[in-house]
């Protein structure tokens, strides 16, 4: 059991800790929540359905960030700042646009983007339902257009930021 629980950690650390640094904007609170995930599904393991631990850490690790998001003491702390490098000046900034949406904005944009969920699945895994998760990413591009036409003297360029299908790979960690 130990070899199967390890194998899901390898194929998905990642994605739980991308996933909460989405919530969480800090990489230190990315990595408690990601440690306290992997804890529940080690005590959890034998409950989970095979097949479903994708989904389920999701959902563990949507719940979990939001949980530290309400906490007293995230909301009488200062985050401090990560240091991120990109490949491309244009990168750097819709990721900053990204980060400034709300949490609730941040993580649906997150989850289809970057991960691949449609709007469904999103539903499922933040346990709202499908129409709110289709608002929401809605209005997260809508939110992210304005921004980027702002910056850009009321012009978005289809070719300067992509065609918005996939950001996997946009940012790279500074060590």
């Amino acid at each position: 059991m130990d070899e199967k629980i390890l194998a899901v950690f390898e194929c998905y650390k990642d994605m739980v800790f991308r996933l909460a640094l989405s919530y969480t904007k800090c990489i230190a609170d990315a990595e408690d929540i990601s440690q306290t995930v992997f804890i529940k599904l080690y005590e959890n393991f034998g409950k989970i359905e095979q097949g479903k631990e994708k989904a389920w850490l999701l959902t563990v690790t949507a719940n979990q960030s939001k949980n530290l998001l309400k906490s007293f003491w995230r909301k009488n702390t200062e985050p401090l700042e990560d240091i991120y490098s990109f490949e491309y000046p244009e990168q750097s900034s819709v990721f900053v646009h990204v980060m400034g949406l709300k949490p609730k904005y941040r993580v649906i944009i997150y989850l289809h983007y970057y991960e691949g969920y449609g709007s469904k699945e999103i539903a499922q895994i933040l346990g709202i339902t499908q129409s709110a998760a289709t608002t929401r990413l809605q209005r997260a591009r809508r939110m992210l257009r304005i921004r980027l036409e702002e910056e850009n003297d009321g012009e978005f360029l289809q070719g300067k930021y992509g065609s918005g299908k996939n950001v996997s790979g946009m940012c790279k960690e500074n060590p």
